[in-house]
């Protein structure tokens, strides 16, 4: 199967940044989308900001200009790096990655186990 592991979570103040990493590990063949979701408790999740394998990116209005998603396709990782953060960026954040396995070939949604990235006034 295949897991994603994440990492760059933590306590920042407001104005400062944070580098997300998620990197997937096991049988993959190959990834097309990958993501970044946010979630506070009792709330749905939400999409930060994703990426096709050709590098086409979307974000959610809440943080463009803030924050920018990339990949590396070679080392099966996403990253985002966060900037300018704010007090309402506080949340979970979860790696999202559409992968498709090499045995059997089958496509497959993955999650990361979450990040919490709390940002202090």
């Amino acid at each position: 199967q295949v897991q994603l592991v994440e990492s760059g979570g933590g306590l920042v103040q407001a104005g400062g940044s944070l580098r997300l990493s998620c990197v997937a590990s096991g049988r993959i063949f190959s990834i097309s989308k990958m993501g970044w979701y946010r979630q506070a408790p009792g709330k749905q999740r939400e999409l930060v900001a994703d990426i096709t394998s050709g590098g086409s990116a979307n974000y959610a209005s809440s943080v463009k200009g803030r924050f920018i998603i990339s990949r590396d396709n070679a080392k099966n990782t996403v990253y985002l790096q966060m900037t300018s953060l704010k007090p309402e960026d506080t949340f979970a954040y979860y790696c999202y990655m559409d992968v498709t396995t090499s045995i059997p070939p089958r496509p497959n949604d993955y999650w990361g186990q979450g990040t919490q990235v709390t940002v202090s006034s």
